[in-house]
């Protein structure tokens, strides 16, 4: 269950009303693997496999689906067992954080573990306007316990300007890896996709997005500067507040292309 409901008194001036509102389930998740606790992530009770294996990934600790031997969650006491074909040292040194040096040109804070799974998009997939807008407009229609709630983000993917699969999550960050699980779960090629997300263009979001290998990223929100700057080393296409009929297209635009230019159109 991804929601509840909640006795709430709402008022409207100095006039109060009791009603019942909807309101996110938070769900603390403790990660095993070979029996060794690796970690505990809050999230949202909902896809849990995927999201484990795409953490995992995230983290580089795996980087195929079938590297997973066994996943099983325990729900009633907020557990994932995870066994692997081979073992896997857990440890609490890939979470501290670290100064180097991302595709040899922007120096920022990361995660250690972020410098041996971030990759260069390869992918010159162009999309038009026109086409960014109508994804965004799909993706808007899919937030559904977003509009009761207003208390979850979304990511999605998206292939010839379509939504593939939509993912909600209280934690930004899940929702992303969601995306990244079901990826390596489907086994998709990433060549040709698009991640659509919710929120802020943080680092840690641009990153993730590397992770999956996928060059195009657009959101109804707005960059860090530090995002900014690992999308033009990562070679990433950043779209910041796509509303309506508007965009800010912040790094790499030659994958904004017109119509008559051959870029992915919907008709």
């Amino acid at each position: 269950m991804e929601t509840t409901p909640w006795t709430i008194d709402r008022y409207e001036g100095e006039e109060a009303d009791r009603k019942s509102d909807i309101v996110a389930v938070e769900y603390p998740l403790t990660i095993f693997i070979n029996g060794n606790e690796f970690a505990t992530m809050v999230c949202t009770p909902l896809d849990l496999e995927v999201l484990v294996t795409g953490f995992l990934a995230s983290e580089g600790l795996i980087r195929k689906a079938d590297e997973i031997k066994k996943l099983t969650i325990d729900m009633d006491r907020g557990i994932a067992y995870v066994e692997t074909h081979r073992p896997i040292a857990v440890s609490g040194e890939g979470q501290k954080r670290w100064i180097g040096s991302c595709c040899g040109k922007s120096r920022a804070f990361y995660f250690k573990n972020d410098a041996a799974t971030a990759r260069t998009a390869v992918d010159d997939t162009a999309y038009t306007p026109d086409t960014c807008f109508r994804m965004m407009d799909a993706f808007h229609r899919e937030a559904e316990t977003f509009r009761e709630t207003g208390g979850v983000h979304q990511a999605a993917i998206a292939k010839d300007g379509k939504i593939v699969k939509a993912y909600t999550d209280i934690g930004r960050h899940n929702a992303l890896d969601k995306l990244y699980g079901y990826l390596l779960m489907e086994r998709m090629e990433h060549r040709g996709l698009a991640v659509l997300f919710s929120g802020r263009i943080s680092s840690e979001v641009l990153l993730k997005v590397s992770k999956m290998r996928i060059g195009f990223l657009l959101s109804k929100s707005a960059p860090t500067d530090l995002a900014l700057q690992l999308a033009e080393d990562l070679h990433i296409t950043a779209v910041g507040f796509v509303r309506g009929r508007r965009m800010n297209v912040y790094t790499h635009p030659s994958r904004i292309k017109e119509s008559s230019k051959g870029g992915v159109s919907v008709e």
